[in-house]
């Protein structure tokens, strides 16, 4: 029986795992508990690559390792066994009271329906014309489709398949190499666990204890580099490598034009705008309605209106002066409570002394007070203290009342606008000469596209920035934003007439069933973290760490290593919820900001549907690719790609700016 490479990789990394377990075994005179902690953890990653299920492997082998742990002291075998079943409830219970897991069904739901809503065809046509003229055009529009479907929908798997069976026959038609037209396809899908709102960044958040808010506006700019790098290579090589991306013909950058505008003299590339209104004040527009060129001038028109409302929307907003709450009424405690000594109206007075209470001693033999001086004092009118001058004033100046400042400052309002300042009018000018430039290139053709745009690019965008705009602006926690983007799919769905009970049903059996999976990997985690440091087995790991001196930046690349390695035979999910309660305990002594980890690691993790031998990009590629398309050939398109992903990596290490800017601006 012949074996396959991957099987032999597999096959030879489970048995480097389980040497390195038996070194350890037979090299230490005594099994401590945190020996027996590494263990499970070594016997679990095997089980998982032998294939069983990830989460019940986790609970069965935290299970049975906290029940030894309670056992091995002088704990007896009922009552190990009773403390082994109130940790797995109290762990299960915590995980189903974190209120953050509730909008991963949420936004699964979001991602099916929006998969059957079939934008994606729409999608792809309407962008891979909008870039008809930029070197490798077929694949960069495939990059900005799986970006945005796969932002929309967060559901690997589904962008690869359909982007497989859309895309990659219309590619290799094109004359696109097989290998590029592969790495496209593959590393475009994982951009969706990466991109808010990502179902990655809320479970490495609850995992963590790091704001999943943060964690989307940080995460934001990463993932628009990390795609701007692939459009750039796919630039590149169309570049170096014509062979490989060749350019589109006249034939397949054809548009055809819609009946009514080739009645009144419309061809290709003719200017739009100025024929529309020739058109509705000639005599050309008597076989057309007015509606209709009303109508088509009206969306030709669009960028403009929308321009009009953002700019008077800014400048209101730049020129306006927020007002300050100022509390001038209020006073500092006990002061301006001057009350005369001699009126008793109102308040506390002393009460009157009783028989038979205290007195105050007598004054016999004490210094009296001169005979006239409470006369002097009575005689002296009201309020002849409070006018007197202040030492060194002159005696003929003339006090101002102490009312006259904030009468002063009341007789002049505030400023309620202030001039804009120069960054908004150079902002205002760039968008002004681009919408000119719009115009002018506008043609019919260009026309056209933009009519396909507005049916299946920009639903998607603006159901994607109103979902991530509230949740980064404070405006809805994620759980809320994720049901107003999962009713945003459920309207997109109707909109395109794809909301069927069959549709709904599938939807909500597939969410159903995603998570499910999410929600007992988070119980198998949390039991298996449990037993870990029961056993003291974190305890050793940061032992170990600590005991070689590592710089920050050496645990960094130290930790990007293990995960990327560890990216080969796991997933993500398993990398998450077994490995970073390992790592995260360890970021305080270095120093390390847990969302900038996180980022790091959100990154890294790309590689984990690109890395052989468990790619599953690759896998769910070539089960729609045709026939003569090889794993091999797969595995050889994505290798460039896993190169850029470790150079985003070391670009977001270097200019943490990157992903730590904008949470910075907004929350901090």
């Amino acid at each position: 029986m012949k074996i396959r490479k991957e099987l032999w990789f597999g096959f030879s990394l489970m048995a480097l795992i389980g040497g390195a377990a038996l070194t350890m075994v037979f090299s230490v005179d005594t099994m401590t508990n945190g020996h027996y902690g590494l263990l499970m953890l070594s016997l679990v990653v095997v089980a998982i690559m032998l294939g069983f299920p990830t989460a019940f492997t986790l609970m069965g082998m935290g299970m049975m390792f906290a029940f030894f742990a309670y056992h091995s002291g002088t704990q007896t075998a009922a009552g190990a066994m009773q403390q082994t079943l109130d940790l797995m409830v109290q762990r299960a219970f915590s995980v189903m009271g974190n209120d953050v897991l509730i909008s991963i069904p949420l936004f699964v739901f979001m991602g099916y329906l929006v998969e059957r809503a079939n934008l994606i065809d729409k999608l792809f046509r309407s962008l891979h014309l909008a870039l008809a003229r930029v070197p490798g055009s077929l694949g960069v529009a495939t990059l900005v489709t799986c970006a945005v479907f796969a932002t929309a929908t967060g559901i690997v798997g589904a962008v690869v398949t359909l982007m497989g069976l859309l895309a990659l026959p219309q590619m290799l038609r094109a004359g696109y190499d097989v290998r590029l037209s592969a790495g496209v396809i593959t590393a475009g899908g994982c951009l969706g666990i990466l991109i808010p709102p990502s179902v990655l960044l809320i479970v490495y958040g609850a995992t963590a204890g790091v704001s999943v808010v943060q964690l989307y506006a940080g995460a934001f700019f990463p993932g628009i580099m990390l795609a701007g790098l692939y459009i750039l290579y796919v630039i590149v090589m169309a570049k170096i490598k014509p062979a490989w991306a060749p350019p589109l013909t006249a034939a397949q950058r054809f548009v055809p034009l819609p009946a009514p505008l080739t009645a009144i003299g419309a061809t290709g590339e003719r200017s739009a705008v100025p024929s529309l209104i020739k058109a509705l004040n000639g005599k050309r527009n008597q076989d057309v309605s007015s509606k209709y060129l009303l109508g088509q001038l009206g969306i030709a028109l669009l960028p403009a209106i929308l321009f009009a409302a953002v700019a008077f929307a800014s400048y209101q907003s730049a020129t306006t002066v927020v007002p300050v709450e100022t509390y001038e009424e209020l006073q500092p405690m006990g002061a301006g409570s001057t009350v005369d000594e001699n009126t008793d109206e109102g308040g506390l007075a002393e009460p009157e002394a009783e028989e038979g209470g205290l007195a105050a001693p007598p004054s016999d033999g004490a210094v009296a007070e001169p005979p006239g001086a409470q006369a002097d004092a009575a005689a002296e009118p009201p309020g002849a203290e409070k006018e007197a001058p202040a030492a060194g004033a002159a005696p003929d100046a003339v006090a101002e009342p102490a009312a006259a400042a904030p009468a002063a400052a009341a007789a002049e309002p505030a400023a309620t606008t202030k001039p804009a300042s120069m960054s908004f009018w150079i902002g205002l000018a760039v968008g002004l000469l681009a919408l000119v430039i719009f115009y002018a290139i506008l043609s019919f053709t260009r026309l056209e596209v933009f009519k396909m745009l507005l049916s299946s690019f920009f639903p998607l965008l603006v159901l994607i920035l109103s979902v991530l705009g509230s949740i980064v602006f404070g405006l809805a926690t994620p759980t809320e934003a994720a049901a107003v983007g999962a009713f945003g799919g459920f309207l997109l769905a109707a909109a395109y007439r794809q909301l069927t009970f069959g549709v709904i049903k599938e939807s909500v059996f597939l969410t159903a069933k995603t998570s499910a999976m999410v929600c007992w990997l988070f119980v198998g985690s949390a039991i298996f973290s449990a037993a870990f440091a029961l056993l003291g087995g974190q305890e050793l790991v940061e032992t170990w760490v600590l005991s070689m001196n590592l710089s920050k930046t050496e645990f960094l690349i130290l930790s990007q290593v293990l995960i990327f390695i560890l990216g080969w035979p796991l997933e993500w999910t398993e990398i998450i919820v077994i490995f970073m309660p390992i790592f995260i305990p360890l970021l305080d002594n270095f120093g390390v900001d847990p969302l900038f980890f996180g980022l790091l690691v959100a990154l890294n993790l790309q590689t984990a549907f690109l890395s052989p031998p468990v790619a599953m990009s690759a896998f769910y590629l070539k089960g729609v690719a045709p026939k003569h398309v090889t794993l091999n050939q797969i595995f050889a398109g994505m290798l460039p790609f896993m190169g850029i992903q470790i150079l985003a990596i070391v670009l977001l290490y270097q200019f943490p700016a990157i992903g730590l800017w904008l949470p910075q601006v907004l929350y901090r």
